[in-house]
C-alpha cells in the first residue's frame, strides 16, 4: 500500500490521509465495487465505481459536476448538464468511474477556490490509481476528466494546473473569463425589454419565417436584440425565453452575493451617474421597478415544490441535501408587476437582514433563490415572516456587462467602444475573471497537459458558442503548429445548454422537435479522446466556422462543416415552406450527410404533426453499416387546419452501431407546412 501510495498518491500534504467507509460489490446499475471516503481534515468526499476485472482496459473516466457539495450522481444525476448513466456508460468504455464532492459539502465553493477547482479534483484521482492497482495489479490507469458547464471550468483548471494527473479531458458547454456575469446580465436585459416581442421574433426565425427578427420592434427593442445577438447569445434559442427567464434567474442569483460584494457602489452609481442605464431611465425601466412589502404566508422546500411538477431554481436544489432551503415562498398579498429577479429581504423574524432572490412565479407561488452570504441563514425562514420586495438591483445588474469592456481578445465588447475607447463608464475592476477563479481555482489559459476535446453548442443560451472560439485561441497561441495534435473542437447544432428535457407546464414537442441531446457527442469525444492517448489513433478534424458579430457560422455541406455530427436538410414540396389543403399529401425529402471518418447514419425519425414523439421511423439494414450519406422520401397529410413544424430527427455512430445507446449522435431539420 505505501509503495502504490508513494507511485500514485496524493503529493498536496492536505490530501495525505484517505479513508473509506464503504466497500461493496453492487449489481445496479451495472456490476461494479463501489467505493466511498475522503480524507481526513477535509470535507471532500468520493466515490469510486469499479468493474469486474474482466471489464476492465486500464482507464478511468472522471466526472466533474458544475457544482461542488455532491459525490453520488453517477446514480442519481443532480444537473442538467450532468450526463445520465455515467456509470454503465463507463463499464461499457472499459473505465472506473470517479467523481468527488470537489472538496465541500455544500454547492458554494468557500475561501480556497484551488481546493475546489482542482485540488480535491486531483487528489481523488490520485488515489483512485492506489486502489486501482491493489484490485487489478499494479499499473497506471490513463485517467480522463470531464464535465459541463461549470464542470467545464472545473476540467480545464484540472488540466490547466495539474500535469500528469490526467491524460487529457473533454470540457463541454463551456464558459470563458468573462462569461459571468455578462451572459446572464445581457440576457436578462434583452428578457425585460423584448418580453412580448418573442413569439414575432421566433416565427420569423422559424423555417420559413421571414428571417427578420427586428421586424415590428421599436427603437429600444432593437437595440436590445441587437446587443444581445452580438455579445453572442443564439437567436434560435428565443424560442425557449421562458424555460431561459426562469433557469438564469435563479443562477444569477448564485452570483448576486458576490457582484454586491465585489462592486457595492454600481448599484448606487447605475441610478446617479450619468452614462448608466438608470441616470436617465427610459419608460420601459421605469415601468418596471419594482417596490413592495409584504408578509410570507408561506415557505415551501424543495421537495414540496417539485412534487408539485414545478421547477426548483439550482441553488434551491443543490445547495442543501438535507432539504432543508427554502425554494418557494407563498405572498400575503401578490403584486400585479412582474417579480422575476427582485430580492426579497427579510425584514422580521430569525432570518432579519437575509436575501432570497426571485427566480419566478406560478400563479401565487413565488420560486426564489440564494447566494453563498445568506444560504445557511435563509433556512430559518418562517411564515409570518415580513419581507421588502425591490427588484432595483435586478434592473440595475442587467447593463452591468456595458461596464465591463476586456482586453480585445474578447471581441464581443467591441460595439460598447468608439475607436478603440469604451462608450459608458467603466468599473474600477472586471469581475469575469473573480468569477472564473470562484468558480475553478484559476482563470483559463489555453496551456494544458496531455490532450483535450471540446464539445460546443451552437444554440447554448449560457455558454455562448464563441466562448469555445476564444480558448481555442488561446490554445493555439501556446501550442502554434501543435494545435491539432493535442486539441479538437466539436461543435454540435441544434443544441442547447441543457437537453431536450420539458419543464413543467412545457408541452414536449416544445423542445423535443427543436433540439437534440447532445449527450452522445460527448460520449463519443471521450472514446476518441481515450483511443487517441492510448493508440495514437487521430479522431476526425475540427468542425470549421468563422465568428461574424458575435455569433458561430457553421458551413452547410458535412464535408466542408467537419466535425463529427451528422448535417440534415429537409424539404416539403421542395421548399422549406409548403403551402397545402387539409389532407392534401405534402412530399417529404430529406438528405442525410455524414462528416468525413465521423461513421454513418443509424437512424432517421419524423415528428409530422409536433407530438414530440417521432412516431415515424424509416427503416435501415442494421447489416450495412455504410450509410454515410442518405436521401430519404416519404409524404403525409394533415387532417386540421394550422401551421405545422415536421420534423427529421437522425442519428449516426462511429462504427454504424445500431445498438449503442451511448454514442448516438444527434441532428435534425425543420420545415414549415402551412395547412388550410
Amino acid at each position: 500500500m505505501d509503495k502504490l501510495a508513494g507511485l500514485f498518491g496524493s503529493r498536496d500534504p492536505m490530501f495525505d490521509k484517505p479513508y473509506i467507509d464503504v466497500d461493496e460489490w453492487r449489481d445496479q446499475p451495472v456490476r461494479h465495487r463501489y467505493v466511498h471516503g475522503g480524507f481526513e481534515g477535509t470535507e471532500t468526499r468520493f466515490s469510486f465505481y469499479f468493474p469486474p476485472p474482466e471489464r476492465y482496459e486500464g482507464r478511468f473516466f472522471h466526472m466533474l459536476l458544475p457544482v461542488t457539495g455532491i459525490e453520488t450522481a453517477a446514480i442519481n444525476p443532480p444537473a442538467a448538464t450532468t450526463l445520465v448513466d455515467p456509470l454503465p456508460f463507463a463499464v461499457e468504455s472499459g473505465a472506473y468511474l470517479v467523481e468527488s464532492n470537489q472538496g465541500r459539502t455544500v454547492m458554494f465553493p468557500g475561501e480556497d477556490t484551488t481546493v475546489t477547482g482542482y485540488r480535491a479534483s486531483a487528489a481523488v484521482a490520485m488515489y483512485s490509481r492506489v486502489l486501482a492497482a491493489e484490485m487489478y495489479g499494479v499499473h497506471r490507469p490513463y485517467g480522463y476528466c470531464y464535465g459541463g458547464s461549470g464542470g467545464a471550468y472545473k476540467t480545464f483548471a484540472c488540466l490547466e494546473n495539474c500535469p500528469g494527473v490526467w491524460d487529457g479531458g473533454v470540457p463541454f458547454v463551456h464558459g470563458a473569463p468573462m462569461t459571468m456575469p455578462s451572459s446572464f446580465t445581457v440576457q436578462a436585459h434583452a428578457i425585460r425589454v423584448l418580453r412580448d416581442k418573442f413569439p414575432n421574433i421566433v416565427d420569423a426565425l422559424e423555417p420559413g419565417g421571414s428571417g427578420d427578427m427586428y421586424h415590428g420592434l421599436n427603437t429600444e427593442e432593437r437595440q436590445a436584440l441587437a446587443e444581445v445577438t452580438r455579445m453572442g447569445f443564439p437567436p434560435r434559442a428565443w424560442y425557449a425565453w421562458e424555460r431561459i427567464a426562469l433557469a438564469y434567474t435563479g443562477i444569477l442569483s448564485m452570483f448576486m452575493d458576490n457582484l454586491i460584494r465585489w462592486d457595492p457602489d454600481y448599484f448606487k452609481d447605475f441610478w446617479t451617474v450619468p452614462g448608466y442605464l438608470g441616470h436617465n431611465p427610459p419608460e420601459s425601466l421605469l415601468c418596471a421597478r419594482v417596490q413592495h412589502k409584504t408578509k410570507l404566508a408561506k415557505v415551501l422546500k424543495a421537495k414540496e415544490l417539485g412534487d408539485l411538477g414545478l421547477m426548483v431554481s439550482m441553488p434551491a436544489r443543490l445547495a442543501d441535501l438535507g432539504g432543508e432551503m427554502p425554494a418557494a415562498v407563498q405572498l400575503e398579498k401578490m403584486p400585479e408587476w412582474n417579480l422575476q429577479g427582485s430580492s426579497m429581504t427579510l425584514t422580521s423574524g430569525a432570518a432579519t437582514g437575509h436575501v432570497l432572490y426571485v427566480s419566478g412565479a406560478f400563479g401565487d407561488l413565488v420560486m426564489v433563490g440564494f447566494g453563498e452570504a445568506h444560504f445557511r441563514e435563509v433556512t430559518k425562514v418562517k411564515a409570518g415572516d415580513e419581507v421588502v420586495i425591490d427588484n432595483g438591483p435586478y434592473l440595475a445588474v442587467q447593463t452591468y456587462h456595458r461596464h465591463q469592456v476586456p482586453s480585445p481578445d474578447f471581441y464581443v465588447w467591441d460595439q460598447f467602444k468608439v475607436a478603440g475607447q469604451p462608450i459608458y463608464p467603466q468599473r474600477p475592476v472586471l469581475l469575469g475573471p473573480l468569477f472564473a477563479r470562484y468558480a475553478m481555482g484559476s482563470v483559463q489559459t489555453g496551456r494544458f497537459a496531455g490532450k483535450m476535446i471540446v464539445v460546443q453548442c451552437l444554440m447554448d443560451e449560457a455558454a455562448f458558442p464563441w466562448h469555445a472560439d476564444w480558448y481555442r485561441s488561446r490554445v493555439q497561441e501556446a501550442l502554434g503548429s501543435r494545435l491539432d495534435d493535442h486539441y479538437r473542437l466539436y461543435f454540435i447544432d441544434n443544441a442547447m445548454h441543457t437537453g431536450p428535457r420539458p419543464i413543467p407546464g412545457e408541452q414536449p414537442q416544445v423542445t423535443s422537435t427543436r433540439i437534440i441531446d447532445y449527450s452522445g457527442a460527448v460520449r463519443q469525444a471521450l472514446r476518441d479522446l481515450s483511443a487517441w492517448v492510448e493508440k495514437g489513433l487521430t479522431p476526425p478534424a475540427s468542425t470549421v466556422y468563422e465568428v461574424v458579430d458575435g455569433q458561430v457560422i457553421v458551413p452547410p455541406a458535412a464535408a466542408e462543416r467537419r466535425g463529427i455530427q451528422p448535417v440534415v436538410t429537409v424539404r416539403a414540396n421542395g421548399g422549406v415552406r409548403a403551402e397545402v389543403a387539409v389532407g392534401e399529401p405534402v412530399e417529404f425529402t430529406a438528405i442525410v450527410e455524414v462528416p468525413p471518418g465521423a461513421g454513418t447514419v443509424v437512424s432517421a425519425e419524423w415528428d409530422f404533426e409536433g407530438t414530440g414523439e417521432y412516431p415515424v421511423k424509416e427503416r435501415f439494414d442494421d447489416t450495412n453499416s455504410s450509410y454515410t450519406r442518405v436521401t430519404l422520401r416519404t409524404t403525409h397529410a394533415f387532417s386540421k387546419p394550422g401551421t405545422y413544424f415536421p420534423a427529421l430527427r437522425v442519428a449516426s455512430h462511429r462504427r454504424g452501431n445500431f445498438k449503442d445507446r451511448f454514442c448516438r449522435i444527434y441532428n435534425l431539420g425543420r420545415v414549415r407546412v402551412v395547412v388550410n
